[in-house]
């Protein structure tokens, strides 16, 4: 093997593992919510604050749903979380409250589109909305038959909750909301 050749192989090698290694860090940073970033605040004093809400229902279990209320560095953030227990462990999706607003709006155009694509001749439609953080709500219809479920953790398995009916989730995003800024003025 001459130098050219030696020169280009190791060339190769060390722009591969540099672009590994930025495509690692990244995935790190995208995999991290922003209750987990608020969250780390190193050299402080954090405190959690949770308050319960009610449970949501599915006919596979229950989720537990709270607003954590999170003291850093002087300052406050609220997150509506829902938790899951499953056979593995805990599935959790923390929204922050801009999220949940935006979750909020999609909620009516989300019901509508569920009506007319109950309707459609399609085999199988879904829709859905999706946070930054990766947590979704949506539907989708099989058979003319449509079924409501969250998506509680963006990687992963067994992180879809099946919702009895968006009702219940509907009025719990607008529970946490009112929930949620009456702690951010206290």
């Amino acid at each position: 093997m001459n130098f050219k050749t030696f020169n280009t192989r190791y060339l190769l090698l060390i722009l591969m593992t540099s672009s590994l290694t930025t495509y690692s860090q990244q995935k790190d940073a995208d995999s991290q919510s922003k209750m987990d970033v608020f969250a780390s605040a190193t050299g402080s004093i954090i405190k959690y604050l949770d308050y319960n809400l009610e449970s949501l229902g599915s006919s596979y279990g229950i989720a537990e749903t709270r607003i954590r209320k999170i003291n850093a560095k002087g300052e406050s953030q609220v997150f509506l979380q829902i938790t899951r227990e499953t056979k593995y462990g805990e599935k959790k999706a923390s929204i922050a409250y801009e999220d949940l607003l935006e979750i909020i709006k999609a909620m009516p155009k989300l019901k509508l589109d569920a009506q007319s694509d109950m309707a459609t001749d399609a085999d199988y439609v879904e829709n859905k909305f999706v946070t930054d953080d990766g947590f979704q709500v949506g539907y989708y219809v099989s058979s003319g038959k449509v079924k409501w479920y969250l998506v509680l953790e963006k990687y992963g398995s067994n992180n879809t909750f099946f919702l009895n009916d968006v009702i219940s989730a509907e009025s719990l995003f607008n529970r946490a909301k009112i929930k949620m800024e009456e702690l951010s003025k206290s």
